[in-house]
This record gives structure tokens, sequence and C-alpha cells, in this order.
């Protein structure tokens, strides 16, 4: 396949809302670093990770500007590791087929179809997960929001599936985190699990893998959404708006539940503490 010298990309110029991104036709075409891959983009998904390292969540000095309601300068860090410079291709989630790859890659992988893991972690390290924090792809690292991106090759996961790039391109970082969640705590299907923020990708993801382990799912969401929920398999849907944090446990099956998978936070993730807590005698 013939690769040309520029690409189409949505670029990052700095914190902010939509006027921060420009689309640009002359940006470099990146070349493979040693145990890298290329990958011409199929689809780029767009989540929160992204919205939220736009907005500038992780940034110090963007959360100090706020609360003092003062202008934040151009050049303050803030990505997941507080790295991020501009100008940043963002796009964390990206199906696609690899083109090329770099030194101490293996060749047989070309032309392999994959989606990719959001970090930079080699696998089986010790560090992996402090890794995976400090080098993001569309924080860290320019990522999927462009025709082609890089990745090192450890980070790029074959696929055999029937599923379009775009529908692949929904799952890495809302799926692996719903899974790792699941796998953590041991759902069974024996086991009833609560899901709060069922509507949001996480949530849905939750909703979705536990179906698959045959787990009882009661989720927790607004009343114009619990349709939607139902049908994602949920076997009980609790109004969040018609029941307080605290009152939630007279919602639940007689016998409790055991686990409670929370994507919410906030004033109500000490009532879910406190929830799992008696059920287990504590």
């Amino acid at each position: 396949m013939r690769i040309p010298a520029k690409m189409t990309a949505v670029v990052l110029t700095g914190y902010g809302g939509f006027d921060n991104l420009s689309i640009r036709h002359d940006v470099p075409v990146p070349s493979p670093g040693p145990d890298e891959v290329r990958i011409p983009v199929g689809a780029c998904g767009v989540n929160n990770t992204d919205i939220n390292t736009r907005l500038g969540w992780c940034a110090p000095a963007m959360r100090k500007a706020a609360d003092n309601d003062v202008a934040l300068a151009e050049d303050a860090p803030g990505g997941w590791s507080g790295a991020l410079s501009f100008p940043r291709i963002q796009g964390a989630d990206v199906a696609g087929h690899i083109a090329a790859v770099g030194h101490g890659a293996r060749r047989s992988r070309h032309s392999d179809r994959r989606t990719r893991h959001c970090g930079t972690a080699p696998a089986g390290s010790r560090l992996s997960q402090r890794s995976v924090l400090q080098r993001l792809s569309g924080s860290e690292l320019d990522g999927g929001f462009a025709a082609y991106l890089t990745v090192p090759a450890v980070n790029a996961f074959p696929v055999v599936s029937d599923l379009s790039d775009t529908e692949l391109a929904t799952l890495p970082c809302s799926y692996s985190t719903a899974e790792n969640m699941l796998t953590r705590i041991r759902v069974t299907r024996q086991g009833t699990l609560l899901v709060t923020g069922t509507s949001g990708g996480v949530g849905s993801a939750l909703i979705q893998l536990a179906k698959r382990r045959d787990a009882k799912i009661l989720a927790v969401t607004t009343a114009p959404k619990k349709d939607a929920v139902a049908a994602l398999g949920a076997d009980q849907v609790i109004d969040r708006e018609a029941v307080s944090p605290g009152a939630l446990k007279e919602m639940l099956p007689e016998d409790g539940v055991d686990a409670v998978a929370d994507v919410v936070g906030g004033s109500g993730f000490s009532a879910l503490i406190r929830m799992i807590c008696q059920a287990d005698g504590g």
C-alpha cells in the first residue's frame, strides 16, 4: 500500500471547547519506530477520556484556574501523567489494519486487523499499570483522530471478528475497563451484581459482559433510559432519581447483592460501601 507523506488529522491546539480543534490536511504521516506498527485508521471512537483531556480535567493548573476564575497558561501541563503538550492528535479507541512495522516488530503482523489498548506498557511488565497511565494515546501520544497513527506493537491486539471497524472502535477503553472490573470482583453466574451509571460506555459494557457470565444484574439509571438499559440485559432497572443512595438497599432483593460495580462515585459511593459491608456482616 502506498503511504502519502501528509495526512488529514484533527489537531487539538489547547484546552477548551471545539474551537481548539483544527482539521488539518498537512500533518506528516508518522513512521513506526522500533517495536512499533503503523495503522491506517479504519475507525476511531470518541469517549470521555478524549473529552476530559481536551477540557483539561487532569491539569492541576486547569483545576486551580477554574476554582479561582483566572486564565490558564497556554503551556500548562495536563495529560494523564501531566505531560500533555500541544498540538496533539486525540483519539484512544482505534481499529484498523497494520500497514507497516518498525524494527523489532514481527513482520508477520503486516496486514493484521487489530484494535488497540490505549496505553503503552510492555506486556508482563511490573510497571505496566503505571506506564499505561503515563503514556496514553490522544494525551501523551498522538492518537486516532487522523488517517494514520503509530503504536507500540505490544498494544496492537489481533482481531478475528465479523464486527466492522466502526463497531470495534467502540470497545477498547470502555469494555476493557468493564472486563477488568468484573474479573477483579470475580462475577459468576451465581452472583448478583449492582451496576450504577448504566447508560454510559463502561456501565453498558458492564451489563453486557456480566450477562455473558449469567450473573443477575441490577442496574441504576435515569427514568428516560430505563428501557434502553433493560434491553442490554439488566434483570432489574432502578430509577436513580426516585430513590436516594441511602434508601437504595430497600430496592434490592432480600438476600442483597454480591458485588457493586460503581462508575459514578460522588455522594452515593459511601452508601454503596456500607451496603456491601452490611451484606458481608461487617
